[in-house]
């Protein structure tokens, strides 16, 4: 890689950069390298750690006239690795962190390398949220950006949904404002085409007012799962749009009061309730599921941000995970998702998930290329283990999770909840009409296909 860095415009571009630049040798170097998922382990020639959008240009222009492979990070979280590339560029995003709400307008404007955590932290004091990731540690804009799909989406609907404007740098350099009056068919783009058009530096997201949050999480034993599993479904379908959650099947927590003896470091099915609003409303809403007798229950109103960490997946795990969306969860869908939890790795962190859908995500625009908001249920293998040796087993689960629902699969995808699998799964995640759309706008704002570290689409 030391042929990065033999000629002077490598010397000019660290002297430009306001951020700094890092190469093999440099210290924190491994630092800035490691990613959510320990299973990647990829070398960039180059690490960029942006300060601001000038140094995103400099950087897009350095790797576009150096030919190399350019990878995009925020938080981190692509189950693939897409934030990471070997022997290539990255454009690290993290200091460019910053929130600002403006409280009267409704709205926040988010930096490029934000988290959740730093979102909903900067909403609380105002009151106000938006539709944000289940792990506060995701970055913000590569949820938006992929669609985004959170524990209140039924009342806020998708994070795309809620996309105001964005400032994207484009594979020419060039900084453009994309919204309705401004670069339409880039803004268009934005909502569910993920990291294909350039990079985003900015976002400003439409914040909704939430009074309160609730969040509950029960637990049985897994053989009562099918019986929980339809209380859960019946209770959604019955509920108002403030209600969400999953049902999900994990390995037993520890040290937690509230978990029994016989569960901790075992195969569990949890129910997670989110409402917005209070406990006593949440039970109410899901008063079947409490009369079903968990065998350990916690419920709390808790600050948004609080709520969305509470679930927070650990880092360090190896990570593989994909998705089915179904149109429909009769009986015998239930019995095929309940059927795959036992060969889940147990212990493990790994979640074996049915996610609720519809409300407002399903009443959301229908010409953005989000064909799977329509779906009512999703169902998430989401596997997270230690040992390299559990791979190929863990992997093996995930696919046959998805064979098993997928009578009952709409065919489309979201495609953050999946790695690479192949071209096929990426027009599925678009559509057919929303991929041809999309080529035509890769086209004009990245015709040599700079940023393919991605879910990517091809230029047309």
């Amino acid at each position: 890689m030391t042929e990065l860095r033999d000629d002077a415009t490598y010397d000019r571009l660290r002297s430009l950069l306001a951020g700094d630049l890092l190469a093999p040798e440099s210290p924190g170097y491994n630092d800035a390298r490691t990613i959510f998922n320990a299973m990647i382990d990829r070398r960039p020639g180059l690490i960029v750690q942006c300060a601001g959008r000038a140094d995103v240009a400099l950087a897009v222009a350095f790797a576009r006239e150096r030919g190399l492979e350019l990878a995009v990070r925020g938080g981190g979280h692509s189950v693939s690795g897409q934030a990471l590339t070997d022997g290539g560029l990255v454009i690290d995003l993290r200091r460019m962190s910053e929130v600002s709400v403006d409280p009267a307008a409704r709205t926040a404007t988010v930096g490029g390398g934000a988290t959740m955590a730093d979102l909903d932290r900067a909403c609380r004091s105002h009151g106000l949220a938006t539709t944000g990731g289940r792990v506060s540690t995701t970055g913000v804009g590569g949820f938006v950006l992929g669609g985004g799909t959170g524990w209140l989406d039924r009342l806020f609907g998708l994070a795309c949904d809620n996309l105001v404007d964005a400032e994207v740098v484009t594979a020419g350099g060039e900084i453009v404002r994309a919204a309705e009056d401004s670069h339409p068919d880039l803004f268009w783009a934005l909502h569910g085409g993920g990291g294909n058009f350039g990079v985003v530096t900015s976002m400003t997201l439409r914040l909704h007012p939430l009074e309160e949050s609730t969040l509950g999480f029960l637990l049985w034993p897994p053989a009562r799962g099918p019986e929980i599993v339809r209380i859960f479904r019946d209770v959604i379908q019955a509920g108002p749009d403030t209600l969400g959650g999953g049902a999900i099947y994990l390995t037993g927590p520890e040290g937690e009061d509230f978990v029994p003896a016989d569960l901790v470091g075992r195969l569990a099915l949890a129910v997670v309730l989110v409402h917005a609003g209070s406990e006593r409303s949440l039970r109410e809403l899901a008063a079947p599921l409490f009369d079903a007798a968990p065998a350990g229950a916690m419920v709390a109103e808790l600050p948004y941000d609080e709520l969305q960490a509470a679930l927070d997946d650990p880092p360090g795990y190896r990570n593989y995970w994909s998705a089915e969306h179904l149109e429909s969860l009769p009986d015998e869908a239930v019995d095929a998702f309940c059927s795959q939890a036992e060969a889940m790795i147990v212990p493990s962190a790994s979640q074996h998930v049915l996610f609720s859908m519809g409300g407002a995500i399903a009443r959301g625009p229908r010409d953005y290329p989000i064909p799977w908001r329509h779906a009512g249920w999703v169902v998430h293998p989401f596997g997270l283990w230690t040992d390299p040796a559990d791979d190929d087993r863990g992997i093996a689960w995930a696919h046959e999770v998805c064979a098993a629902v997928r009578p009952w699969s709409t065919g489309a995808v979201y495609l953050n909840f999946i790695g690479d699998e192949g071209h096929s799964r990426v027009v599925s995640g678009f559509g057919a009409e929303g991929y041809a759309r999309l080529a035509a706008v890769k086209a004009r704002y990245d015709p040599t296909n700079l940023f393919r570290r991605n879910h990517n689409v091809a230029p047309a």
